[in-house]
This record gives structure tokens, sequence and C-alpha cells, in this order.
């Protein structure tokens, strides 16, 4: 008899459960913290992805010249302070006495590679460093970053962009980026070395990862956690997810399933952490093919048509979805960006009404007054899989067929980034300032350091003219005004179809202690076992 492969997967989870299960007290003896989530990282190369998913994993390993707070301010990390030297140059200071989990010293070196290995063209970093051409060496600790324009909030790009020792990797050979969507193996994939509170053990794709608390890291008498060990086990099944954590075999469920989140708490006996997201989900529609690949429409692309993208908003009931598929654990919106991203304007929350009558017309006065059909892909996360299927079920009364496709992340998030799907739902959780996720996500793909999560290619040469501006404006009240101007035009032209904002749920063990950022990332540098 012939196993399938995620049949051997699950094997390899149950086994891990049970090991695990049988070494409860060791657990406590050491600070063991046993985490669990439906997502793998994919990989150990802090530049190779962009996705929270990863970033979750791999910031605890890899740190930053910035960081956030407990309140999710930035913060300084591997540099203490920066100021800018004139109107194209970035001065940081870094800290001493940091050192590489090898021993090795962190120095200015490191930076300079750091920053030109992360704008390298198989780097999804690259697109938040758009307009930094490179860093100089001034000496051992100080380095300065040098631009092509003026750039007054700087600092916030920075956000993510992982510190490499460049020693360790030009010895393994990964001085470029692992080419993910070419699903490129390099030593990187697999291997970690850095700087942060957690050093790497193991990775087993879908599987674990096994982080150990480094000793020496520079933060330790500043942050309360206490943490020998931290494992992190992917568990894609709902059930055995929160099964692993009432039996005791897991302390901390990162995404329990929405259904069962008031259970729990009304339970009492699981503690959980909740908060609004910082960020959206969206529909992304293709508008720079000629012709859907697959739909029943030939020689034309319907997304294209203002009308088009209308229809699907007037066809879609976000706040039946939300009620009855989501549980009630997300929040129905109208606007592209949270009210917690500088700038943002809360009155374009309220979403445009639910109405098929409308949606049916407009496809009339686009020419399908039949409909069409279009290929709609969603990752197979099970929230995120049922509320596409809702979706599907509600386009297919207006008339838009939608043949729904539940993938993978390893299938799904290489669709994204190189525009290859047609109707696509995923989510993006920023910052705290705008410029990055309007970049990402709605800046014309330039192929490099623009547009690389514009999963329809949508193109307006006015966005980006803003986008452009609140880059280089140096005053914050009118950078405010063009964020503003620009989700105003968004909302206008619908480059992208803003649905919900998620509730994020941690549930976990009485004695795990956790601060909770709006983004659903995880600080081991912060959490206690008690």
């Amino acid at each position: 008899m012939r196993i399938s492969t995620s049949g051997r997967r699950h094997a390899r989870v149950l086994m891990l459960l049970l090991a695990l299960g049988g070494t409860a007290l060791g657990a406590q003896a050491q600070k063991l913290l046993r985490f669990a989530s439906a997502f793998d990282p994919q990989t150990m190369d802090p530049h190779a992805l962009a996705l929270v998913y990863h970033s979750r994993v791999v910031t605890q390993i890899y740190e930053g010249l910035v960081n956030r707070d407990e309140q999710f301010r930035l913060a300084p990390s591997l540099a203490l302070s920066w100021a800018q030297q004139d109107a194209k140059t970035w001065r940081f200071k870094l800290r001493p006495g940091v050192k590489f989990h090898d021993g090795s010293a962190f120095t200015a070196d490191d930076v300079v590679f750091s920053i030109e290995r992360a704008l390298q063209r198989e780097s999804q970093r690259a697109t938040q460093l758009r307009g930094v051409l490179g860093a100089r060496k001034v000496d051992a600790l100080t380095v300065d970053v040098l631009l092509a324009a003026p750039d007054a909030l700087l600092p916030e790009k920075f956000w993510l962009i992982a510190m490499m020792s460049k020693a360790w990797s030009e010895k393994l050979g990964v001085a470029k980026p692992q080419d993910y969507n070419a699903k490129q193996e390099t030593p990187a994939v697999r291997q970690a070395m850095g700087t942060g509170p957690f050093m790497l053990k193991r990775y087993e794709a879908d599987v674990q990862t096994q982080l150990q608390a480094n000793p020496d890291w520079w933060g330790r008498a500043s942050h309360r956690g206490n943490l020998d060990e931290a494992h992190y086990q992917v568990i894609q099944s709902d059930a055995t997810r929160l099964a692993a954590l009432r039996s005791g075999q897991v302390d901390f469920v990162i995404d329990p399933p929405f259904q069962d989140v008031g259970r729990l708490r009304q339970e009492g006996s699981l503690k959980l952490m909740e908060t609004a997201d910082i960020g959206t989900q969206y529909l992304a529609f293709d508008q720079h093919r000629d012709e859907l690949p697959g739909s029943d429409i030939k020689g034309r692309n319907p997304f294209k048509d203002l009308r088009v993208r209308r229809a699907v908003y007037h066809a879609l009931d976000m706040d039946l979805l939300v009620r009855q598929v989501l549980r009630g654990q997300a929040v129905p919106t109208g606007a592209h960006l949270s009210s917690l991203v500088d700038g943002a304007l809360p009155e374009l929350d309220k979403r445009l009404p639910h109405d098929p009558a409308l949606a049916r017309r407009l496809l009339a006065e686009a020419g399908y007054p039949q409909g069409f059909s279009v290929a709609f892909d969603c990752v197979n996360v099970s929230y995120r899989q049922a509320a596409c299927q809702a979706m599907a079920a509600m386009l297919q009364k207006v008339g838009i067929r939608a043949n729904f496709s539940a993938l993978p992340s390893s299938s799904f998030f290489p669709k994204l980034s190189q525009a290859t799907g047609s109707l696509l739902e995923y989510g993006w959780s920023p910052g705290v300032d705008a410029w990055n996720v309007l970049n990402s996500l709605v800046r014309t793909y330039d192929a490099r350091v623009s547009g690389a999560f514009n999963a329809g290619r949508y193109s307006n040469p006015r966005l980006d003219e803003i986008i452009d501006a609140i880059a280089t404006e140096p005053d914050l009240a009118q950078r405010r005004r063009r964020v503003g101007e620009a989700l105003q035009l968004m909302q206008q032209d619908l480059p992208l179809l803003p649905l919900y904002r998620i509730k994020h749920s941690w549930v976990m063990k009485p004695q795990v202690q956790a601060v909770q950022w709006p983004n659903g990332m995880l600080e081991l540098r912060w959490v206690r076992l008690e």
C-alpha cells in the first residue's frame, strides 16, 4: 500500500506530538514552549519571502537594524540610533558587543552585505527598500544608507530586513537570496545563523522548527522572556491542532478554529488573548492579461472593466460571511487600510451595499449579461478556504462562475507574486506606515522594487505619483493627506477589493504569558512560562 505525501506528513506530526506529550515534565523543567499553527515558514532564508507566516519564525533567529516594542512602536534593535545626514543619506549607529550565534562579531560589514543582499532580484524584501541605493561603511559600528531621493521615514523600511553574517553567507555560498518562486534549494533554506534571541536547532518543512535560546543574546537582560527552547509545530488540521492543546501536547495555538473561539472563551480552562488585526483580506483581479486563462469569455478580460470589479463588490455579502462562516471573528471593511495605519481614513471603512441586482446590471452594462467563468484561487487554510467557498457561491448568484481551488502555500504564494492567477484571495499585514503596503500591493509592477505583490498587475500612473510622493514627503501632515488621497482613489478604482479584517485570537495554557501584536506575530523574546 502506498502512503501519500500528506499522509506521511501527518504521520510525522502525530509521532512528534506523541513524543512531546511524553516529555511534558521535562518541558516544565527546561521552559520549553510548544506552539502550533497551520502554516509552515517555507524557508529559513530571511530575504527569500515576505510573509507573516515566514517572519513569525525567522525573526526569532535574525534581527534587523530596527524592531518594534510591546506597543508595536518602532524601536532600536541592532542599530542604537539613526539620523539624517543630508537629503539622501541616513547614518545608523550600531549596537556594540553584538555576536552572531557562532560567536563572531556583528559589524558594519555585515550591515552593508545584508542590505545589498536584501536589494537583489531574488529578495522579496527588495520592494520595501525602494529608493535605497545601498550602504557604505563609515567605521566598524557606523553605516550610511544611500538613497536615490529624500526619504523622511527611512527607518520604517528596515523593519523585518534581516542582518546576516557576511562571512557565514559567503562560506555557505548564499550571498544571494534563495529564489523561492523558482523552488531553488540553497543551504540557507534549512540552516540559519543570526544574532537573535533564538538559534535554529532543526527545521523540518511542514512538520516543525526547533529553536534554542541564545544565551549570549544582547537583549536578554532587558526582556522578560524566560524560554530555553521553543518548538513550532505545523498542524494544518484545525481539530488536531486544538486537540493537541487540550491534551497537553502543545502549550499555545496561534490560530485556533474560529468556530471554537466562543466556546473556549466561555469554558475558561484555557487562556485567550484577542486583538484587532492591522491587516486586511483582499480579492485581487487579473488586470494585465488580454484574456483570462480558462475562462469561457475569449478575447477579453472582464476585470479590466471597473463595472465588473464593482459588480463583484456588490455581489458579496460580507456581513453574512463574517457572521456565519467566520463566526464573528472578523470585521467587514470597505477600506484598503486599517485605521491602525497612519493616514488611513476611517470614513472609508463602510462597505458599499450588498446588491445582487445592481451587480447583474453592471455586468450587463459591461457586456457580460450571462456572466463569465473564472479560476478563483485561495490558500488551503480552513477559515480562508471556507470564506472563499462562500464568496464563490455569492458570485454564482450574479452569473460569475468562480471555479474555486484551494492551494497549499508553496503553490499559492508564487502564483500571487508572479501574477499568474485570475482571481485571488489574500491578505497583507503592514506596519504602521502606509507607504510599504501601497508600494507593494498597488504600485505599477517594475520587476524589481515596486508592485512585488501586485497580484493583478494593476497600473495607474496617478496612483503611482501619489505613492512616490508619500515616500519623499517630510511633513507628516502632508504625508497623511497624500495617503488619504491614494486611498480615496483606490476606493474609486478598486485595484483590490477589501473584504474583512480578522480578530487575532490566541489560545494557550494559563501559565503562558505573551505580548500580542496586531499582525499575528508571536515574539518569543517576551514569552514567559510560569
